[in-house]
């Protein structure tokens, strides 16, 4: 079976071999470590492909979200665009997992390590990552991990009939022990028919950034 394309390979795939190492020999040559988004906002280069990419309406707050999907973009490319791919089992495995995320997973302190995009089976997570817009389809997320924290950027919406994507971008410890209010499981589907279609579903960040966490602990 060929390989689903990733946000990177849609968005970036043509420009990447051109333009990231121009990116790369700008920031090296200022000093700056790649995954400080400071610092990488600072040079000159990543400014000038940031202005070719925003459209020329503009983008108002959702500027953010591109600075974001071009950083880790970058960051992707760097550690040489590696893909975790989560089989239906392996989704199920994770969901099942209800108490403290990556309890027993050894700290790490290395700054550089390398992003990794992780992906979900097709069509079978969904969140509302716009408050009052309907649901979409969680992709997978770009997860760069130091210390107990992982950062990572999910990607909600990826079609080959959409021309865009929605794109969140979550930062924190291992959550602990998942509650609803509604008192429904963790993970439990909340779009009608969701039960009988297998269907998985994220009721906030929180859900989120713990199957993140989760996905840490079964690499």
């Amino acid at each position: 079976m060929p390989a689903r394309p990733t946000p990177f390979d849609r968005l970036f795939g043509a420009l990447a071999p051109e333009r990231f190492p121009r990116l790369r020999g700008a920031l090296e040559a200022s000093g700056r470590p790649p995954e400080d988004r400071d610092g990488f906002l600072l040079v000159r280069e990543v400014a000038e492909l940031l202005r070719e990419l925003r459209p020329e309406t503009g983008m108002g707050e959702a500027v953010h979200a591109l600075v974001a999907l071009l950083h880790h973009s970058y960051l992707h490319w760097l550690a040489g665009q590696p893909v975790q791919q989560l089989s239906e089992e392996q989704l199920a495995q994770l969901v099942g997992r209800l108490g403290p995320a990556a309890e027993s997973l050894p700290a790490s302190t290395d700054p550089g390590a390398p992003t990794r995009y992780v992906q979900l089976p097709p069509l079978r997570v969904w969140a509302t990552p716009v408050a009052g817009q309907p649901d979409e389809p969680l992709d997978g997320w770009f997860a760069l991990r130091s210390g107990q924290q992982l950062c990572l950027l999910a990607i909600f919406g990826l079609s080959p009939t959409r021309e865009g994507l929605t794109a969140v971008e979550l930062t924190g410890p291992r959550p602990a022990l998942l509650r609803r209010l509604d008192g429904t499981p963790p993970f439990s589907p909340l779009l009608a028919g969701g039960a009988a279609a297998g269907l998985v579903s994220l009721a906030g960040e929180e859900e989120l950034l713990a199957l993140a966490w989760h996905a840490e602990a079964g690499r």
